[in-house]
Order: structure tokens, then C-alpha cells, then sequence
């Protein structure tokens, strides 16, 4: 299966604001420019099928991208859930709280949310359906930057903190191979 990752564009929020299962609209001033761009990025590419987060960020992606063929939503490839930290300023969460977070991120969760490597585990669940339903195809998702860096992590065999190191800008492209003789990457972050 080839897997086509797209990151959703720019969310209409202010910069410093702690967000991840929270539903941000698209950023209305760019989404056009952005989705014009992408859709020049993806005109040699025939998707088989495309699937995207639920939230509105993503889905209004890939309802626009799909507009003939359709596409469905999978909350797995929701982004991580910062629970009680949503929404709120990254300065006014408490520096204790955030310094304990940060040095534990892979293990230990935000309160009420999840940690990076529980995102892991319902991603490559979620990637591991595909690759059953999908294996002679071509998939886009269109999800978030968490979802990518869990995703690439399992196909390189890259420790989930690694991932950190690539960038992925809104409305980027990564591309991977996942099939029987084994999984590769095409290209990251065009």
C-alpha cells in the first residue's frame, strides 16, 4: 500500500495556544491559497481512497480534495489529546507541569490526555486496518503533524522521540510503502 500523508492547513488560532483534539477551523485567510498549492503538490497522484481525522481542520481537506470521490473519517488519526491544557496558552499552563510533561511526553500524559505513545499505539492500529483493507492501493490521509511522526516512526523504526526532528509543515506531503516485504519512505515533508 502506498500511503500519502498530508498535514492539514493552517488552523485558525493564535500562535501560543496549546491545542490538539480541540476542533480549529481552518485558517480562512490561507485555506484557499494553500489548498491550490496542495492541489498542484497531489496532481500526479490517483488516490484509491481517502480517509482524515475527524476534525474540521483535516475533514474540510479532504471533503474539498474528494470532492467527486468522497472519503471517511477515522478518530484515531485524531491528533494527541492535551485534555485539561486545551486551548489554553502554553505561558499559563504551570512551568512545574509542563517541565515534567515535557521531559516525560512519550510515557506520561497531560491531565485527562494522552501520551505520545498512547497516540502511537491507536495510529499504527488504525495504519495496521489499512494495510489489510487497502493493500494494492493508494491512500491519502489527511491528519496531523502527531499522527505523521507516529506513523513515520514505525515505518523507519525510528524511537517515537526521533521524529521530532522532521519538520512538517501544514499542508506537507510524506510518502511511505507498507506491504509484505517490508515498509519504506519515498519522501518526507514535500
Amino acid at each position: 500500500m502506498r500511503l500519502c500523508l498530508v498535514r492539514h492547513t493552517r488552523p485558525a488560532l493564535n500562535p501560543g495556544i496549546c491545542y490538539g483534539q480541540s476542533d480549529i477551523a481552518v485558517n480562512p485567510d490561507s485555506f484557499e491559497q494553500e489548498l491550490a498549492i496542495l492541489t498542484d503538490k497531489l496532481k500526479t497522484l490517483t488516490a484509491d481512497q481517502i480517509i482524515s481525522s475527524p476534525l474540521q481542520r483535516c475533514s474540510l481537506l479532504a471533503r474539498r480534495l474528494s470532492a467527486t470521490s468522497g472519503y471517511y473519517s477515522d478518530p484515531r488519526l485524531m491528533e494527541l489529546n492535551f485534555g485539561a491544557w486545551e486551548m489554553q496558552a502554553w505561558e499559563a499552563i504551570p512551568r512545574s507541569e509542563l517541565d515534567l510533561w515535557s521531559q516525560h511526553y512519550l510515557d506520561s500524559a497531560p491531565p485527562q490526555g494522552e501520551s505520545f505513545r498512547q497516540l502511537a499505539a491507536r495510529v499504527s492500529a488504525a495504519v495496521q486496518q489499512l494495510v489489510s483493507d487497502y493493500p494494492d492501493q493508494t491512500v491519502l490521509m489527511i491528519t496531523h503533524a502527531g499522527v505523521i511522526r507516529a506513523i513515520l516512526s514505525q515505518t523507519l523504526n525510528l524511537p517515537l522521540n526521533e521524529t521530532f526532528k522532521f519538520q512538517l509543515d501544514y499542508g506537507g506531503i510524506s510518502q511511505i510503502q507498507l506491504d509484505a516485504a517490508g515498509h519504506s519512505v519515498a519522501y518526507i515533508n514535500r
